[in-house]
């Protein structure tokens, strides 16, 4: 049996996959400002608008089977913020603290640059504390903490954005 991690371009077959993983997220953990879980459908319109806007969708593999994903998408829709994106980075349960969180976040710093966006934002729940030690590992700072923005299990919960800049030149118009 293989132990390595790849990372590869999700398909809409990775879906089903990528469902289970986000509504475990979704029901368990504050990872996800969200109570119920998601159709099958919902995801393939996340992931089509995902690819009509050229932004990646990864997964990573690991011994055949799908260890996590990870995205980025806008962060505002607005024209001036086209050089700023919101990164997402999920792992199955079973897959946790084995690093693919930290090889599928690397991807996605590698490919905003590629695709020059300058300032990459991550929305974590203050309470995650390994997603917040995650992003500070690769530069990301705290920018904002929101106060008691959303309610799950029955509790308020703090919303802490951070942010990392990457060097570009913004593109002409």
């Amino acid at each position: 049996m293989t132990t390595e991690i790849k990372i590869r371009d999700a398909t809409e077959t990775d879906l089903p996959a990528i469902l289970d993983i986000y509504n475990e997220v979704i029901v368990n953990t504050t990872a996800v400002y969200s109570e119920k879980p998601h159709t099958l459908q919902m995801r393939v319109d996340w992931f089509r608008e995902r690819a009509n806007n050229n932004f990646p969708v990864y997964v990573a593999e690991l011994n055949g089977m799908i260890a996590g994903f990870s995205s980025f998408g806008h962060f505002r829709a607005w024209p001036c913020y086209r050089y700023t994106v919101e990164v997402s980075v999920y792992v199955e349960r079973s897959f946790r603290g084995k690093g693919i969180s930290k090889i599928l976040l690397g991807a996605l710093i590698d490919r905003a640059k590629q695709m020059n966006i300058h300032a990459i934002i991550a929305g974590i729940s203050a309470d995650n504390q390994i997603s917040i030690k995650l992003h500070e590992s690769f530069g990301f700072t705290e920018v904002a903490h929101f106060k008691e923005v959303g309610y799950k299990f029955n509790r308020w919960l703090d919303l802490k954005f951070l942010e990392l800049l990457v060097e570009n030149r913004p593109g002409p118009i």
